[in-house]
């Protein structure tokens, strides 16, 4: 079984986001399988919680731009969200039948309201699915409480130690000891219109022993200018495109059992889209 890796990381992670947007539906199990396919062993979704206490891959607060239907995502059951179809086609998919259905990937997982914090750390407190996730995208506080929560689990940084490491990146400070509470940041290219410095960011992040994972990026050139900065992650809509740039520099680790390049399109899997 995979694990999330915590203390080090032997190569880059290549990460789906949304188990690869762009490839998919995004947050679908077909996403998730389109990825996992292709030999990506790192995927990245988000989780919102139903009216009736259900824990769903879902990153938008309503319902009216992926699906066929309107309103909040908090206020329907599991059973009239999934009579919904992502971009016409997907189910909406809990998020146990996507650990259930995928043993053998590792998912970032972004928590995206305080309602769904206790319900994931029950989720969490089951060691299988503990030791393949990885918490992100919300605050110190929420973080803290998942970890407290659940011992072991991997997060990243809450948003506040994050806006601090990106603080002394651009004043070129030494950054705060503390800031090492967890093993990863998730680091945007840019906030808004305004760039990260992400060489500072590594130098930085790596000095208190925290591993640097960027998003969102889809550009090959991007990606490769990134991997030669000393990030050791990428989040992309392109796991196929990540996966070539990481083929070229010798640093793809695929999952095993995965299809081999040749054989991509004779199971459908889309190649250079």
């Amino acid at each position: 079984m995979e694990t999330w890796p915590t203390a080090t990381v032997p190569s880059p992670l290549a990460l789906a986001h949304r188990g690869g947007a762009q490839l998919a539906p995004e947050n679908t199990l077909a996403a998730f399988e389109r990825s996992v396919a292709l030999g990506v062993r790192y995927l990245e979704s988000d989780v919102r919680l139903t009216a009736d206490g259900q824990l769903v891959c879902f990153h938008d607060e309503t319902l009216d731009r992926i699906t066929d239907g309107t309103g909040p995502v908090a206020g329907g059951s599991l059973r009239e969200l999934q009579r919904l179809r992502v971009c016409g086609q997907e189910q909406v998919p809990t998020l146990v039948e996507a650990l259930e259905a995928f043993p053998d990937a590792c998912f970032s997982i972004d928590l995206k309201d305080e309602s769904a914090l206790e319900p994931l750390v029950q989720v969490l407190r089951i060691r299988r699915y503990r030791e393949r996730v990885c918490v992100a995208g919300a605050c110190d506080g929420w973080l803290r409480r998942v970890r407290e929560g659940a011992p072991g689990v991997a997060t990243s940084l809450g948003w506040r130690s994050l806006t601090t490491l990106i603080a002394c990146s651009r004043a070129g400070v030494p950054v705060p000891r503390w800031i090492g509470s967890a093993p990863f940041a998730h680091v945007p290219i840019q906030l808004g219109r305004v760039p990260i410095f992400v060489e500072e960011v590594v130098h930085l992040a790596h000095s208190v022993g925290v591993r640097v994972i960027t998003w969102t990026c889809n550009d090959p050139v991007a990606m490769d200018r990134l991997l030669s900065l000393g990030v050791d992650g990428v989040i992309s809509d392109r796991p196929d495109l990540l996966r070539e740039v990481l083929v070229a520099r010798g640093d793809w680790v695929p999952m095993p059992g995965a299809v081999p390049a040749a054989d991509e399109h004779e199971v459908g899997l889309p190649g250079n889209l």
